[in-house]
């Protein structure tokens, strides 16, 4: 395959755009239906893995402190971080990605699986130490898949679909993600069950996600038209990063609009803290709060994907990040368990528009043989933050409370919202380029 100075002439990639596209509507309906199944069970572990309930809780019941709290969740994070422009160094030059997306997506299952065991086994300080390993290998793989599984999405689902396909998955997956959550809230952790509650919702979380990943075998995977000859390295990839981003000023814009948004979750492990000094966290409570949180961001995502696929990414972003401070402000003014759980479902679904919206917005900036470096350079920075975000947040809140985090945490967001505003949607430059 040629390199992106060295494409093929106008005619003949033309013919071949129009094969590749009649191989993709061909295989659609089995594409879209694999990355669906994948979704509904695939993404319902991560859901509560990622959910700001069942790890924060178990870090905090380990340690007592809300830092060990930061501490391990940026764990997570700067496993992502680290991996992410690494991994899009791997695939660039392949013309499919699928067996790296297999493969790194075991691995990441792998994690869960033993963080699982290690509640059973271990307690005290070697819990919380091999909690942050595990957390931040599954970040390290977490990174990787998300790139790579990202990329695969831009070649099998058109841009006009894939908001439907998103937005039906993360409905259908987050539903069972919401049942499973109040289930391991109410009978996992409040009965303590098998001698563990946290660890029988992790074990949980695994088998759900490992029948999940088995759907993409089914996925047909065109070869790309163009990529990149191998890299001759790691740092010189790294090295043209700074072109990249002068490259594209709408790039550059959603870039730092990602980064801020994603610093946003600095107060995302302590939601579930703050509502705890004044309502008890039982298992029950916390079945509530990631139904509320979960069944929210299920049900927003049928909208956020209709949406995307009427008026693009950008509009996602602007409303949902709208959506999420203003549920901070309600949790910030909350004193009661109702409160709180109205609190969680705006948290909920103005999470997850921000996450729809900022994994798939950079989809349509580049081209494809660029996409994984766009792809991974906007996931390093949000992961970064993401890292930062925590631990920022574990000592603000053991010094200064968490009012300071919450109200650090919508400074970030406005700006962010400011900088997606200011872009263009770039729908309309790929519309422009075809017309």
């Amino acid at each position: 395959m040629s390199s992106p100075s060295a494409l093929s002439s106008p005619p003949e990639l033309t013919q071949q755009e129009q094969a590749y596209q009649a191989q993709v509507q061909r295989d659609l309906p089995r594409n879209f239906l694999a990355n669906l199944a994948h979704g509904m069970l695939g993404l319902t572990g991560f859901k509560l893995m990622h959910a700001p309930t069942f790890v924060p809780a178990y870090i905090f019941l380990l340690s007592g402190s809300k830092v060990a709290v930061g501490l391990a969740l940026g764990a997570q994070f700067i496993g992502m971080a680290m991996s992410s422009i690494w991994s899009a160094t791997l695939i660039e030059h392949r013309e499919q990605v699928m067996k790296v997306v297999y493969s790194v997506g075991w691995m990441m299952r792998l994690q869960i699986f033993c963080l699982a065991l290690s509640t059973f086994f271990f307690s005290g300080h070697t819990a919380l130490v091999l909690a942050c390993v595990f957390l931040a290998l599954f970040g390290f793989f977490g990174g990787m898949q998300g790139v790579a599984f990202n990329f695969l999405m831009s070649k099998v689902i058109p841009t006009n679909q894939r908001g439907r396909l998103i937005g039906l998955r993360n409905f259908l997956g987050g539903l069972i993600a919401a049942g499973v959550a109040y289930v391991g809230g109410e009978y996992l952790v409040g009965s303590n069950a098998f001698g563990n509650g946290y660890g029988s919702t992790f074990m949980l979380a695994f088998i759900l996600t490992s029948i999940g990943i088995s759907a993409l075998t089914f996925v047909r995977e065109p070869k790309s038209l163009t990529v990149r000859k191998k890299s001759a390295g790691f740092r010189q990839r790294v090295a043209e990063i700074p072109a990249l981003l002068k490259g594209d000023d709408d790039y550059r814009k959603f870039f730092y609009a990602r980064a801020l948004g994603a610093l946003g979750t600095v107060a995302v492990p302590f939601y579930v803290l703050y509502a705890g000094q004044y309502v008890s966290l039982s298992g029950a409570t916390l079945g509530y709060f990631s139904l509320a949180f979960l069944l929210s961001q299920t049900i927003s995502n049928l909208l956020w994907g209709r949406i995307a696929d009427a008026r693009g990414y950008r509009l996602v972003f602007l409303l949902s990040m709208a959506l999420w401070g203003g549920a901070t402000l309600l949790l910030i003014c909350g004193a009661s368990l109702p409160v709180f759980v109205i609190a969680f479902c705006g948290l909920g679904a103005g999470f997850g528009g921000y996450q729809v919206a900022s994994s798939n917005f950079v989809l349509e900036f580049g081209k494809s043989h660029e996409l994984p470096m766009l792809i991974a350079v906007s996931d390093t920075a949000s992961h970064l933050m993401m890292a930062l975000g925590p631990l920022l947040g574990g000592v603000i809140a053991t010094y200064f409370g968490y009012h300071l985090i919450f109200w650090l945490a919508l400074l970030v967001k406005t700006l962010s919202l400011i900088m997606v505003w200011k872009l263009h949607e770039p729908r309309h430059r790929m519309q422009a380029a075809h017309s």
